[in-house]
C-alpha cells in the first residue's frame, strides 16, 4: 500500500504542477492590471458633492483610490486636487471635471478663477450657455447687419496691409522704410473706416 500511496502522490502532484501554468495564464488574460479603469475618450472625473466620481455618458461611479491618467495627470478622489505632470496643482470645485486627456473644464467663472488665483469674480458668476462641438443649436437667432461694400472693402484693403506689414517685421533696417510706408497706409484706412 505504500507504492500506491507514493503512486497516487506524484499522479496527483504532475497533474497539478502542469495545470498550473494554464490557470496562471488564463487569469493573466482576463483580468486586468490592479487599480486600472475602463474608460472611453468623452469619460470624465466629476467633482459631486465634494468627491470626485467617473462619469461614464450619463452613468457616475463613485471612486475608491485616486486617478492617474496616461498623460501623467493625478486627480485625489476625496479631495478635488489634480496634479499635472508638469507639477503644477489645482483644486477642482463643484461641477468642475476633468477629461481623459487631462484638460480641466471648469464649470462656473469662479471656479476657473479660483485656479488662477483671481478673486476679482464673484462666486455667484455664471457662464453664458454655451454649445460643445459636435452637438445640434437647438435655436438660433442671427441679427445681420448690413455691411456697405466700401467698408468692406476698406477693411479687405487693411487685412491685406497687415498681413505684409507681419511679413516685414523682422529685425531687418532694410525693410524699416517699408514698414513706415505701410504705418502711413493703415492709418489713412483706419481714419476711413472710423469716419
Amino acid at each position: 500500500m505504500n507504492i500506491l500511496h507514493k503512486l497516487l502522490f506524484l499522479l496527483l502532484f504532475f497533474s497539478s504542477a502542469l495545470a498550473a501554468p494554464h490557470q496562471i495564464a488564463a487569469q493573466s488574460k482576463t483580468a486586468p492590471p490592479a487599480g486600472t479603469i475602463a474608460t472611453n475618450s468623452t469619460d470624465r472625473f466629476v467633482l459631486q458633492d465634494g468627491a470626485v466620481v467617473l462619469v461614464q455618458g450619463s452613468r457616475s461611479s463613485p471612486l475608491s483610490k485616486n486617478v492617474m491618467l496616461s498623460n501623467g495627470t493625478k486627480i485625489n478622489y476625496k479631495s478635488g486636487i489634480v496634479e499635472f505632470a508638469t507639477g503644477k496643482k489645482t483644486t477642482l470645485r463643484e461641477g468642475d471635471y476633468v477629461k481623459m486627456n487631462g484638460d480641466i473644464v471648469y464649470a462656473t467663472p469662479a471656479s476657473a478663477a479660483a485656479a488662477r488665483s483671481d478673486n476679482s469674480v464673484p462666486a455667484t458668476a455664471q457662464y453664458n450657455k454655451y454649445v460643445e462641438r459636435g452637438t445640434t443649436v437647438t435655436s438660433t437667432a442671427v441679427a445681420a447687419t448690413p455691411v456697405s461694400e466700401e467698408l468692406t472693402g476698406l477693411l479687405t484693403r487693411k487685412i491685406q496691409l497687415l498681413n505684409q506689414k507681419i511679413s516685414l517685421m523682422t529685425p531687418n533696417p532694410a525693410n524699416q522704410a517699408a514698414l513706415d510706408k505701410l504705418n502711413q497706409q493703415l492709418k489713412t484706412l483706419d481714419a476711413q473706416i472710423n469716419r
